[in-house]
């Protein structure tokens, strides 16, 4: 369909030009969903998935280095960080799907079609500079996790890693459902772990409860303000916004206002359920560390391999340790599916070019494994965890490139039309921009500073 340019060289939907083809079209809108005379039951079954897929990317084994040095050396303190870094994550979410199910694209594909091509390739640099960055810690994880059940040397885990790509490519071709249900056994397998640890580690109900509530030690301790900063430097991951903009994309709902109003409705609660699971997951992460490390005399702890090597001896069990690493494994395993997938959105939504799965996926893992494969072999097990938090720190260098397009195109009358967030949602949304902008370079100054003060 023709359409007319205003004076700003926009079409009259907002955005610089038409969306020429949809994201990820072998999957788009390729899952059924129930019409009007179904159940809700039916239509929230119909759109569970992307939510949990999005939730990896929040218990991912970059946030393991944060939650075990927060929990072994502050205690229960810090609970009330990730359920704030979580509030944030599910209003992004949510602004993201929004955003794809209204507009019919991507976040990638929006700033393409919103920024000039010199801002828009830019975005695209940083963007995959980040994904490369998260999927090192991924691929990090899972090599220390194989490491530590079957003695594999980490450079070696590191190329076992790879075979996510042909696990992609043989599920998304039977279906996308098949990937979301991986996921969920994995994300299964993580929430029965740590609830088994949970019950060893016999934590402190009443210390849960006071944790959960902020104190001004965060803010007054420089120690407890660095590593609060990092938790939520580790919990809002940019690329998510990227992947849910795009998967929420593969159900068939209708097209118009009525649909996709029906489509934000469940969506939104299918984001929201999951990443409170992921809240689960990582609250689970610090309290162990705490219940574990903290009363101990273990409060140094901070390595994920120093925290395995701990659990068993100090809670006097014998599966604690196994338990943590099999959990760990999945964590990887899970972030570096998505991750892959993140990379191809990202590169087809920017550069409007199309490669083949398999191509895309290769080189996204390469770049993942070469610092990976060097540094493991240079330095071993001390230079994987500087590398987890470089990983860590160049993601919060991104997150703001990501957060802040999301929100000025979702607030935004002409490209959302009826679905434009409303005002106080708005305001919320730019206060959340601001908050993790001003965090993170607190980070960047702080890790900097460390390094070259």
């Amino acid at each position: 369909m023709h359409r007319t340019l205003d004076k700003k060289n926009r079409t009259h939907d907002g955005w610089r030009q038409p969306l020429t083809r949809t994201t990820l079209p072998e999957v788009y809108a390729s899952i059924r969903v129930p019409g009007n005379g179904a159940g809700f039951w039916k239509k929230l079954l119909a759109f569970a998935g992307p939510g949990l897929m999005v939730s990896v990317g929040y218990m991912d084994p970059g946030n393991w280095a944060t939650d075990i040095a927060g929990g072994a050396k502050f205690g229960y303190t810090l609970l009330a960080v990730i359920f704030i870094s979580n509030l944030f994550a599910i209003l992004i979410q949510h602004l993201a799907l929004k955003l794809g199910i209204v507009s019919g694209r991507d976040l990638a594909q929006a700033c393409r079609d919103h920024f000039s091509k010199p801002v828009s390739f830019a975005l695209w640099v940083l963007c995959e500079i980040a994904i490369a960055a998260c999927d090192l810690a991924e691929v990090i994880g899972s090599a220390i996790a194989l490491n530590l059940l079957f003695g594999i040397p980490l450079v070696v885990g590191v190329f076992i890693t790879a075979a996510d790509v042909l696990v992609i490519l043989f599920f998304q071709y039977k279906g996308f459902r098949y990937i979301e249900s991986l996921i969920a056994g994995l994300i299964a397998i993580i929430f029965f772990c740590f609830a088994y640890e949970l019950l060893v580690s016999q934590p402190e109900i009443a210390g849960i409860l006071s944790g959960l509530i902020p104190s001004s030690q965060i803010i007054t301790n420089p120690g407890m303000l660095y590593i609060a900063i990092g938790i939520l430097g580790a919990t809002v991951m940019p690329h998510n916004i990227y992947l849910h903009s795009s998967i929420v994309q593969t159900r068939n709902f209708k097209r118009d206002d009525d649909g996709k109003k029906m489509a934000i409705k469940f969506a939104t609660i299918d984001s929201t359920v999951a990443l409170l699971l992921a809240f689960f997951i990582n609250a689970a992460i610090l309290i162990v560390a705490a219940a574990t490390f903290h009363t101990t005399g273990y409060k140094d702890v901070a390595d994920i391999m120093d925290a395995y090597k701990l659990l068993d001896p100090v809670l006097g069990v014998s599966l604690a340790s196994f338990l943590f690493a099999i959990a760990l494994l999945a964590s990887g395993q899970n972030s570096t599916l998505t991750g892959t997938l993140a990379g191809q959105i990202v590169m087809e939504g920017f550069l409007n070019i199309r490669l083949k799965p398999w191509l895309r996926r290769l080189i996204t893992r390469m770049i993942a494994i070469t610092p990976a494969f060097i540094i493991t072999y240079l330095y071993g097990e001390k230079g994987t965890t500087s590398l987890l938090i470089l990983s860590q720190v160049i993601l919060s260098i991104q997150l703001s490139f990501a957060v802040i397009p999301l929100v000025m195109f979702t607030s935004e009358k002409r490209k959302m039309g009826n679905f434009v967030n409303r005002p106080y949602i708005k305001v919320t949304a730019w206060v959340v921009s601001i908050i993790i902008a001003c965090f993170n370079a607190f980070l960047l100054y702080q890790t900097f500073g460390e390094w070259f003060g």
